[in-house]
């Protein structure tokens, strides 16, 4: 059985609440505000915008990378690396608590505006989540017709990918806060965004928690994450 935390975090992203996950020592040791992408609101961006301070960012598993013909960004700089020499060179290849950037697209829905507002940024991850989960069930070929359609590129919401099996070979938020909204049924795509402190750094783990119960959200390490993960794959 999944920790008492976790099964509160699950119940907290199925009623659109927030859950604080904490990833690891020796690792980014950060905290990210994490809220199931398919219940953000503009309150919601808000808040992430405010309490965390980070980059709001929002993944998406296999799947929806395969639906909608998602590519990882360190891909594609390499691939203009034939015009653009310098992406080569820029294309990153020492992250020192990780293999691969999990950084996909930037992308704006087209009905916002600047893209950048609350509302625009909630429109655009919204509709993203509502395409992922119609993509998930549609025939090969029409979720990449709609997305294009639907949605422009560069913009203001960031893409996270998953790796290929997650929990297996890399840890990150992106990894642990896609498991837990699949662990509680929704859409495998989850909004993210790290906790800043006013020294110019990650806010605490210690300081993160008291935010936790200062605002009644479960706070989970990250090993708690992966626990449930394992059990539930097992």
């Amino acid at each position: 059985m999944a920790s008492a935390a976790v099964l509160n975090a699950l119940d907290s992203l199925r009623q659109g609440r927030f859950v604080l996950v904490y990833d690891a020592d020796g690792r980014e040791e950060e905290t990210d505000i994490v809220i199931a992408s398919e219940h953000i609101t503009p309150e919601a961006v808000r808040i992430l915008r405010k309490d965390a301070g980070g980059l709001i960012c929002t993944t998406a598993d296999t799947r929806i990378q395969s639906a909608l013909g998602l590519p990882f960004l360190s891909d594609l700089f390499q691939g203009m690396a034939e015009h653009y020499p310098v992406m080569q060179k820029l294309t990153p290849n020492d992250i020192p608590y990780d293999v691969k950037s999990a950084f996909g697209i930037t992308i704006n829905h087209r009905k916002t505006f600047t893209g950048i507002t609350d509302d625009d940024r909630a429109l655009t991850i919204k509709e993203f989540s509502e395409l992922a989960r119609r993509a998930l069930t549609s025939e090969d070929g029409w979720a990449k017709t709609e997305f294009g359609r639907n949605f422009r590129a560069p913009g203001h919401v960031h893409l996270l990918n998953t790796s290929n099996r997650i929990l297996e070979t890399r840890f990150g938020h992106t990894e642990l806060a896609t498991a837990l909204v699949i662990m509680a049924g929704l859409v495998p795509s989850a909004t993210v965004c790290e906790m800043m402190g006013d020294d110019g750094k990650a806010l605490s783990k210690e300081r993160a928690s008291e935010y936790a119960r200062a605002h009644g959200c479960v706070f989970l390490e990250g090993t708690e994450v992966i626990g449930a993960w394992k059990e539930r794959s097992g």
